[in-house]
């Protein structure tokens, strides 16, 4: 069994894309996902499943499509995808509330980062599928807007890519 950490775009933010956390657990189960926990009310879920990346990534898109009515974008990473997440954060020293990770919909590159346009003061940094973002004025109050040509994204604070790491070490190990 592999242990996941699934990031929804979109969910239970702004007025759309509600769905509540029991809703997702039952949907993961429902898929055949074993350990499944929830982390805020965000669409942060973790579980084991014995499927790979790919098709775990496929069966959950296509359940949350199903579920929401409307097109529906997940990140999956494994493990040892968010633990490197975490070691390879470019700005350790920034307070972790103005750091974020937005997990890519597709691989990267790194001439892919003069498409950024970056209107404030925050520092972006790109790695395989995440663009590190320190924003030193606070995540709210940016204008920051990454290319369409890096496909859907989503993003948290490194404090929660840090609970979810070490929530998927826990039910993966």
């Amino acid at each position: 069994m592999t242990a996941y950490v699934a990031l929804l775009r979109a969910i239970n933010v702004g007025g759309s894309g509600k769905l509540p956390m029991k809703t997702l657990v039952s949907l993961c189960t429902g898929l055949g996902f074993a350990d499944v926990r929830t982390y805020i009310q965000s669409g942060n879920v973790v579980f084991t499943s014995r499927k790979g990346e790919v098709a775990v990534h496929k069966a959950l898109q296509a359940a949350l499509t199903k579920a929401l009515g409307r097109p529906a974008d997940v990140a999956v990473r494994t493990t040892a995808e968010m633990a490197a997440v975490l070691k390879a954060n470019p700005f350790p020293k920034a307070p972790p509330a103005k750091v974020g990770v937005a997990f890519l919909g597709k691989r990267v590159t790194k001439a892919m980062l003069k498409d950024v346009t970056i209107p404030g003061k925050e520092e972006v940094v790109l790695d395989t599928r995440e663009a590190y973002i320190h924003f030193p004025d606070g995540m709210g109050r940016s204008k920051l807007k990454l290319p369409k040509a890096f496909g859907p994204a989503t993003a948290r604070n490194i404090n929660t890519v840090r609970k979810l790491a070490a929530m998927a070490a826990e039910v993966g190990g």
